[in-house]
């Protein structure tokens, strides 16, 4: 049976036979062990991303008067570049050596795109620090077709007195709602989203907000014994 001798200790090994003669030698020389390699050394080299931004022309002078608020979150929590084409009416985004998250780029695309849409900032940001929420976009026109009064009334119906109707689905909901003319945007985690839109349809399609209001307590009570 063939035996294992060491030939120099820690740097090459011998199989020998009973002859005495060497059957394999197998180099074991101990291998340099080196760190894993952070998410700087990952990133370079590659080649930088970018995302371009649409601005509407009604929410120009928002953005301008809020640059630095949205600014600085991009720039220093997220390392990613940003600024403004005034002459393509584009917020520009682009990756730098020094970006560690890869889903930063389409963090930072969707936290401007929800400011655009007419969400606060301090809202905004939220899409930046967790990974489940969401930004949900539809039309009064998608639940049911309202012409002249009808839609005034439908649209009436959703905000309510001084908002009351809104801030109350969106404090059951933890959500954050948008209305602006026919469109309704949500942002918020997904089963979240879904709550709230539930509630919205229901009172686009006529129900009166007291029931609204009772079956969102009891859905936001299943919600909240299911966590």
């Amino acid at each position: 049976m063939p035996k294992l001798t060491k030939k120099d200790e820690g740097v090459a090994t011998e199989i020998v036979d009973d002859d005495g003669e060497v059957v394999r030698d197998e180099s074991t020389a101990l291998r340099p062990v080196y760190a894993p390699l952070g998410a700087n050394e990952l990133t370079k080299g590659t080649k930088a991303e970018y995302r371009k931004v649409n601005v509407p022309a009604h929410r120009f002078a928002p953005l301008k008067e809020h640059w630095m608020t949205l600014y600085e979150p991009v720039t220093k929590q997220m390392k990613v570049d940003m600024r403004m084409n005034l002459k393509l009416k584009k917020v520009e985004l682009k990756t730098t050596d020094k970006t560690e998250d890869e889903g930063a780029l389409q963090k930072c695309a969707d936290f401007v795109q929800a400011f655009l849409l007419g969400f606060e900032v301090q809202d905004a940001v939220a899409l930046l620090r967790l990974d489940d929420l969401y930004l949900e976009c539809f039309e009064v026109k998608d639940v049911k077709t309202l012409r002249g009064e009808h839609m005034s009334r439908g649209i009436g119906r959703l905000a309510g007195k001084n908002g009351k109707t809104k801030f109350t689905i969106e404090n059951a909901t933890r959500t954050r709602i948008v209305i602006a003319d026919q469109h309704i945007r949500i942002l918020g985690s997904f089963q979240n989203i879904k709550v709230a839109r539930d509630a919205i349809c229901s009172l686009i399609l006529g129900s009166p907000p007291g029931k609204v209001y009772s079956r969102l307590r009891a859905v936001t009570a299943r919600l909240a014994e299911r966590f």
